[in-house]
C-alpha cells in the first residue's frame, strides 16, 4: 500500500518517540503488509457473502449444512458476512492503515514532484540504459536554452543549472514529464479510503451505534406495528439506514423494517407511502418484465401529498430518503377453496363445504367427525394467478424419468453444446396453466405441510384422446419439491366424477353390484361355474384395490391399497412362473370392474353413460392410477381454489444513504488513478553541455565554440515506447540521424 519516490517500503511509519508497544502498533498499522493482509481477509469475507445466500432463513441453512455447522456459520456471522462486527472492524483498520500511509507518503511524493534533479553527476549519466553523445556547434549556454524551449513546448517541467567546471563553464538541463503517474497513487490510496468510509457510514454501524447507546433492542415478537414499543423503533433522524416498506393496493405505511439477526426495528419515516396501484407486466416465459408503482407520498410535517411513479432502477426521492422498488408481493388476496375429501368411511366430512379467507391468515377446522377427530388449522400462504410451465418432453412438467441409453445420440449431444449462440439444448413449450394457492395444514401438535394445488385442469398430454389433470402437490418441507397427486377431470371440467367413483369402491355393496354388471356382460347365463369363478377373482381383485380394511378374509395385502396391493397378493400367492399371466389377468378384470362401477355411479347421479372410445379409455386408465395413489395422499381432505380477489402489495426499499456520494467520488478517484499509474508514465531527462569542439550537423566542420552533450533517460517502467520516444528526443534535441 505504500509508495516512495524511489523504491517501495514493506515498513510503516516509524516514530521517533514514545513508547515501544505505540511505536510498534504504528508502524504495523501504517506498514504495506499489514494493509494487504487486511484487503486479503476482506477478499475471503466477500467471496463468502457473494457463493452464500445471505439473510436466509435458519431453517434454508440447516437443510444445506446441517444443524452442526449451520450453528458454527451462524456462531462467526457468516449469513450476515457484510454487516457482522468483525467485517466491519477490518474496514475500519483498513481506513487507518491506508490513511496512515498516504500521510506517510504524500509529503514525499508532491516534494518530489517539483524535484527535478538537476544535480546529477555527469559521471552518473553514463550509467543510465537510455543515453547518447553528440558534439554539437552550439555554445552550452546557447544549446541549453534551445533544448529547454523545446522541451517545454512539447509539456516537460524543465529547470537549467549552469555549471563551473575545470574546462569551462558548463549547462545542465534537467526536465521532467508524467508526473501524474504519482498523483494516481495517491488517488487510489484515497480511493480505498473513501469507499470503506462509504461503505461504513451506510451500513449498520450506525443502527448498531443506536442499538449499544441509545438503548435500543431488536424486536422477536409478533403482532401489529402500531403496538410495538419505542425501545425498538429508530428515530426518524437516524442518519443512514436500508429499509423494507411493503404496502398494500389502497393502503398507506409510514413504518419500514430492519432485518436485524434474530428478529428486527422498525424505521419510523417522516412521510408515509400510500399505493394507489400496482403494475406488472410478464414475460412469455412467465417472469416479470416491468413492475412499477403508482404512489402518493404524503409528508407528515407539510401534510403535501407528493405523486410519484416507482420502477426498478428508477426510484422516487423525498426528505434525502430514496424509495426504490424491490419486489412485490400480495397484499392479503381473497380466496375461496372447496373442500376436496381425500378419505373414505368415517373420516368423510358430514357435507361438501368452502372456506374463505386472506392470504397470510388461517382457519381452523377438523378433520372428520366426532369425538375422534383431529383439530388442524389450515394456513393461506400464496396465490399465484400466473403459472407458466414448460411442457416440453425434457421440461418441467414433461420430464421422462430417467435415463434410456439406447437413446443416446452423441452428435446431438456435440451440436447442442456447439455452434451459434442462439441455440438451445432444448425446445420449450411455454403454457399459462391459471391460478394455483398455496397453504399449510397444521395439526395440533404443531406440524405442518405444505400444499400446491391448480384451480384449472390441466392437459398434460398432447394426444387429443388424454384428459386434463387436476394438480394438488404436496411436500413435507419448504425445501423440498412438490409431488404431485394427478385427478382426472370428467367431461363435465371437474373431478366429481373421480369422487363419485372412489366413494363407490369404499362402498362394498357398490363393489358387489359393479361385480355382478361385469360378470353378466362377460359371462354367457348358461355357464354359471364360470360366472361364480369370475364373480370370485373380480370381487377379490376389487376389495385388494380398495384397500387391506374391504380385503376379504385370508386375502389381507401386505400394501395399503392400490396397484400395490394387488402386486404384493400376487408375489405372496402366485407361483413365481405364473406372477406374469395372473398379474395381467387381474389387472384387466380390474379395470373393466371399475369401468362398470364408474357407469354405475354416473347412472345414480342421473348422468349418460360414458362411450366406449379412446377418451374414455384414456380417462379410465389415469383413473385406476389416481385411485391407486390417492391412499397415500397424507390429508383426510384436499382445497380446490374456487374464486379468488387479488390484491397486489408492493415491497419497497427505503434508503437513506449520506455515504453513497463519499462512495462514487472514491470511484472517481479510483478510476482515474488507475488510469494515471497503468496510462502515464513518469520520465526524467537530463543533458549534460560540456564546453568542447562541437562539429556542425550540416556542413560537418569542426566548431570551437561548440559543445559536448550527455544526455539520458529514466522511466519509471521499462517499455519499448520509452525507446522509441527517447531516439525521438535524441533526434530532435540533439539533432543526431535517426
Amino acid at each position: 500500500m505504500t509508495v516512495t519516490s524511489h523504491a517501495v517500503s514493506t515498513h510503516g511509519l516509524r516514530l521517533k518517540s514514545g513508547s515501544h508497544a505505540l511505536r510498534s502498533v504504528v508502524e504495523l498499522l501504517s506498514s504495506m503488509r499489514f494493509s494487504i493482509s487486511l484487503l486479503t481477509v476482506i477478499c475471503i469475507a466477500s467471496v463468502i457473502g457473494t457463493v452464500l445466500k445471505q439473510q436466509e432463513p435458519f431453517g434454508n441453512y440447516v437443510n444445506q449444512f446441517g444443524p452442526f455447522w449451520a450453528q458454527v456459520f451462524a456462531a462467526v456471522s457468516l449469513y450476515t458476512v457484510y454487516s457482522a462486527w468483525w467485517f466491519m472492524l477490518i474496514l475500519a483498520f483498513l481506513v487507518i492503515s491506508t490513511s496512515l500511509c498516504i500521510s506517510r507518503n504524500t509529503p514525499k511524493i508532491l516534494a518530489d514532484l517539483n524535484q527535478l534533479k538537476e544535480n546529477i553527476r555527469e559521471q552518473s549519466l553514463k550509467a543510465f540504459g537510455h543515453r547518447a553523445e553528440l558534439s554539437l556547434a552550439e555554445a552550452p549556454e546557447v544549446a541549453a536554452r534551445r533544448i529547454g524551449q523545446t522541451l517545454v513546448k512539447s509539456g516537460w517541467k524543465v529547470k537549467l543549472q549552469q555549471r563551473n567546471t575545470a574546462g569551462g563553464t558548463g549547462w545542465m538541463v534537467a526536465a521532467k514529464a508524467g508526473a501524474a503517474n504519482k498523483l494516481g497513487y495517491i488517488a487510489t490510496h484515497s480511493a480505498i479510503v473513501l469507499v470503506c468510509v462509504g461503505g461504513l457510514l451506510d451500513g449498520d454501524l450506525m443502527v448498531r451505534a443506536q442499538t449499544w447507546f441509545n438503548n435500543k433492542t431488536i424486536y422477536t415478537g409478533g403482532g401489529l406495528i402500531a403496538d410495538v414499543p419505542a425501545q425498538h423503533r429508530l428515530s426518524e433522524r437516524n442518519p443512514t439506514f436500508r429499509a423494507n416498506l411493503l404496502v398494500a393496493e389502497g393502503t398507506q405505511s409510514s413504518t419500514a423494517i430492519l432485518n436485524q439477526p434474530g428478529g428486527v426495528l422498525l424505521q419510523d419515516l417522516p412521510f408515509a407511502v400510500e399505493l394507489k396501484k400496482f403494475i406488472v407486466e410478464y414475460y412469455s416465459t412467465g417472469m416479470p418484465k416491468l413492475f412499477a408503482s403508482e404512489i402518493v407520498i404524503h409528508d407528515k410535517e407539510t401534510g403535501e401529498k407528493i405523486p410519484a411513479r416507482v420502477e426498478v432502477n428508477h426510484p422516487a426521492r423525498h426528505k434525502g430518503i430514496e424509495i426504490y422498488q424491490s419486489s412485490f408481493d400480495d397484499g392479503g388476496s381473497s380466496v375461496t377453496l372447496q373442500a376436496v375429501s381425500m378419505a373414505v368411511g368415517a373420516q368423510v366430512p358430514s357435507k361438501p363445504f368452502e372456506l374463505q379467507g386472506t392470504i397470510g391468515g388461517s382457519s381452523s377446522l377438523s378433520s372428520g367427525r366426532g369425538e375422534g377427530a383431529e383439530k388442524m388449522t389450515l394456513e393461506y400462504t400464496a396465490l399465484r394467478v400466473i403459472n407458466v410451465e414448460n411442457f416440453s418432453s425434457s421440461g418441467s412438467m414433461g420430464a421422462t424419468s430417467g435415463a434410456d441409453v439406447r437413446k443416446v445420440d452423441l452428435r446431438q449431444a456435440i451440436d447442442s453444446r456447439l455452434g451459434a449462440a442462439n441455440k438451445t439444448r432444448e425446445n420449450k413449450e411455454l403454457r399459462n396453466v391459471g391460478p394455483s394457492v398455496t397453504y399449510k395444514l397444521r395439526d395440533a401438535a404443531g406440524q405442518a405441510r405444505e400444499f400446491h394445488n391448480y384451480m384449472l385442469p390441466v392437459k398434460m398430454d398432447s394426444a387429443e384422446s388424454s384428459p386434463a389433470l387436476f394438480l394438488l402437490g404436496v411436500r413435507e418441507t419448504t425445501s423440498g419439491p412438490f409431488q404431485y397427486l394427478r385427478i382426472p377431470a370428467d367431461d363435465q371440467g371437474s373431478m366429481d366424477g373421480f369422487l363419485r367413483l372412489r366413494r363407490a369402491l369404499a362402498d362394498p355393496a357398490q363393489r358387489e353390484r359393479a361385480v355382478k354388471r361385469y360378470v353378466r356382460q362377460a359371462i354367457a347365463a348358461d355357464r354359471p361355474e364360470l360366472a361364480q369363478q369370475l364373480s370370485a377373482s373380480a370381487s377379490q381383485a376389487l376389495a385388494l384395490f380398495a384397500g387391506p380394511d374391504q380385503a376379504p378374509d385370508g386375502a389381507q395385502a401386505t400394501a395399503p391399497a392400490g396397484l400395490q396391493a394387488v402386486s404384493d397378493f400376487i408375489e405372496a400367492r402366485v407361483p413365481e412362473a405364473e406372477r406374469d399371466r395372473a398379474g395381467e389377468v387381474l389387472v384387466r378384470i380390474l379395470n373393466g370392474v371399475l369401468f362398470e362401477l364408474a357407469q354405475l355411479t354416473r347412472e345414480q347421479a342421473g348422468l349418460a353413460p360414458m362411450p366406449s372410445d379412446g377418451a374414455t379409455q384414456a380417462y379410465m386408465a389415469q383413473s385406476v392410477l389416481s385411485l391407486s395413489d390417492a391412499h397415500f395422499y397424507p390429508a383426510p381432505m384436499a382445497f380446490k381454489l374456487k374464486d379468488f380477489t387479488q390484491l397486489q402489495a408492493s415491497v419497497f426499499q427505503v434508503a437513506r444513504t449520506p455515504g453513497k456520494n463519499i462512495v462514487y467520488l472514491g470511484c472517481a478517484l479510483l478510476i482515474l488513478g488507475i488510469f494515471a499509474m497503468l496510462y502515464v508514465r513518469e520520465r526524467r531527462l537530463w543533458v549534460w553541455l560540456a564546453p568542447g569542439a562541437g562539429q556542425d550537423p550540416e556542413s560537418g566542420e569542426k566548431s570551437e565554440t561548440g559543445s559536448r552533450a550527455t544526455m539520458a533517460m529514466s522511466t519509471n517502467r521499462q517499455t519499448m515506447d520509452g525507446g522509441q520516444e527517447f531516439e525521438m528526443l535524441k533526434t530532435k534535441l540533439l539533432q543526431a540521424p535517426r
